[in-house]
């Protein structure tokens, strides 16, 4: 890989919509996909709660409770033969684990950010730029969902 960065670039951020506006909060450990949807249930707003996680720079999670409804989106599925959170991602999400000659695809809903106004084709095209990493497609999401700015100053924090 390269040594760019000695530190890890894994994170999580959960963000919440309650009366028209975005709440962000760092999520303590990314790797914990059990413990970020307790933590996305206990929300209750009325905009739902969403978790983006980033994970080794290469490729991303986002889980989504909306009431008791929970959408579960996985930037590549390939990703669940290298990496147990991801394999196990799966699990939770009651999605076929991958074989070794699949292709690096999006699983999940990809309509987890419709209702939010983006489409699931945007979504596929973002996982489908094999120059962006996974933080910066996090990024490009929270631009397009409302809160670009909230999660600029978080991470910068």
């Amino acid at each position: 890989m390269g040594d760019v960065s000695e530190q890890t670039q894994d994170f999580a951020i959960e963000a919440w919509h309650e009366d028209g506006r975005w709440s962000l909060a760092a999520l303590p450990e990314p790797d914990d996909i059990t413990h970020i949807i307790e933590r996305l249930k206990s929300q209750q707003t009325n905009g739902g709660a969403v978790a983006l996680i980033s994970i080794d720079d290469e490729f991303f999670i986002a889980i989504r409770v909306l009431g008791s409804n929970v959408k579960y989106f996985l930037s590549d599925i390939t990703a669940a033969l290298d990496y147990e959170v991801a394999a196990e991602f799966l699990e939770i999400a009651d999605i076929d684990a991958p074989e070794e000659e699949d292709e690096p695809l999006p699983t999940g809903d990809l309509d987890i950010f419709a209702d939010l106004g983006m489409q699931h084709m945007e979504l596929a095209t973002l996982c489908d730029d094999a120059d962006l990493f996974p933080d910066e497609q996090i990024e490009a999401i929270a631009n397009r969902l409302g809160f670009g700015d909230q999660l600029s100053e978080l991470l910068e924090s």
